[in-house]
């Protein structure tokens, strides 16, 4: 065999997966299109996700439902062409986020949540100090345009962060200013959750990651994970290398793992939601410190090494459709007067797509009905947040260690 495992895909999630792996003794190849950390992995907010307890659920109010039906709001745009395919997936997301069902999930959620932060930590550290300068300790702030939302959200904060022991500012209008002079005056109040990191070039601190493990003797390799068959006990696939082959093959392709476990016949219900970020210019003396979610239109204004990065919430589409822009200019409407954006400093939007399951886990673990065929995906919102956590989870279960905690809930055979 030419490695012991193939890792498909280097995102965040296949990289993390590689490092653990080749810690373990494991010969690994990181096979991708194209380079690491340039898929879905470069287009994120820049979250380490420490305070996301509880999962993105689907709304069941019926105020929400009908305010998302007019698709006329910024946090969701759906396209009618695409949304006849999308509606059993929906549904079955509408199911699974019952408030029953939620807990759940965020119960099975949380042994990687409580991790999340520190196995960052750990592989910067090893990574170098370049790539430890890319995390801040700043925490990320909820901010609020209508007292009453803010009223309400600040209620519901504080029993989560005191149930699940999480550093919590509540900030009226005159501390949030404070704390981010930046802002302008469109929010009466924020939520500053301090346990969380941003990262300041998700796509760099990606690629910092996969030097590490090439630096270890891993080999990182242009390759069409869509070649991969099974043959005897190996793998084999193309690559720009030549054919390569190993024992075990881990599919971590985000949201175009599909394309490897769909002609294996597993019927994983993995579907993309699509999102835009363009990067601005700051105008104001102040610079930004963390990240910024308007709450109650749905968009995340963050400080990032090229300017000010605006992420788009969800748009539901064909995942080879053209971009539409349509959420971009929504959201940029409302963000330009409150972050006082300046120029834009991107060509074109940059299109990416969150790979969600709809009982919102991820899928890790070993297939059922292939030797030597694992799953690392599926991490929907979360992937920068989990990949290294996803990584060491998945590297223990390959290599026969006691696995930190049960990966049951994350079993491909769940499905």
């Amino acid at each position: 065999m030419d490695f012991d495992v193939v890792v498909l895909g280097a995102g965040i999630v296949g990289v993390s997966c590689a490092i653990h792996l080749q810690d373990r003794g494991r010969r690994v190849a990181l096979v991708d299109r194209g380079l690491p950390g340039e898929g879905t992995s470069f287009g994120n907010a820049g979250l380490i996700e420490r305070s996301a307890v509880v999962p993105y659920a689907f709304p069941r109010s019926l105020s929400a439902l009908a305010r998302y039906a007019r698709n006329q709001s910024t946090d969701l745009y759906w396209d009618y062409k695409a949304l006849p395919s999308f509606i059993p997936w929906l549904a079955r997301y509408w199911h699974e986020s019952s408030p029953r069902r939620l807990a759940a999930a965020a119960h099975d959620m949380l042994p990687l949540i409580l991790r999340c932060v520190d196995e960052h930590a750990a592989l910067a550290a090893r990574a170098g100090p370049e790539a430890g300068a890319l995390v801040h300790e700043t925490g990320w702030i909820e901010a609020y345009r209508t007292p009453r939302e803010f009223d309400a959200a600040a209620k519901r904060a504080r029993q989560l962060a005191s149930a699940q022991d999480l550093r919590l500012d509540t900030l009226d209008a005159v501390a949030l200013r404070a704390r981010e002079p930046a802002l302008s005056d469109a929010f009466c109040g924020g939520l500053h959750w301090i346990d969380p990191q941003s990262v300041t070039n998700p796509g760099a601190l990606t690629k910092a990651y996969a030097v590490l493990f090439e630096r270890a003797g891993g080999k990182a390799i242009v390759g069409d994970a869509s070649t991969v068959r099974a043959e005897s006990d190996a793998w084999l696939m193309q690559t720009s290398e030549g054919p390569i082959g190993a024992r075990e093959v881990v599919v971590a392709l985000g949201p175009w793992s599909d394309t490897v476990f769909a002609p294996l016949g597993y019927r994983i219900p993995l579907r993309a939601k699509r999102g835009y970020h363009m990067h601005y210019e700051a105008t104001t003396g102040a610079p930004l410190a963390r990240p910024i979610l308007d709450r109650e239109q749905g968009y995340v204004v963050a400080p990032m090494q090229r300017g000010l990065r605006l992420t788009t919430g969800v748009e539901i589409a064909a995942r080879e459709a053209p971009p539409t822009g349509v959420q971009l200019a929504r959201a940029e409407a409302h963000a330009r007067p409150a972050f006082a954006l300046g120029a834009r400093l991107d060509a074109q939007p940059w299109l990416g797509l969150r790979p969600c399951t709809p009982d919102m886990r991820p899928v890790i673990g070993q297939a059922q009905r292939h030797r030597g065929l694992w799953f690392a995906f599926g991490h929907a919102h979360h992937g920068l947040t989990l990949g290294p956590v996803t990584g060491r989870l998945l590297a223990e279960m390959m290599t026969g260690e006691a696995p930190f905690t049960d990966p049951r809930p994350y079993s491909p055979a769940r499905f």
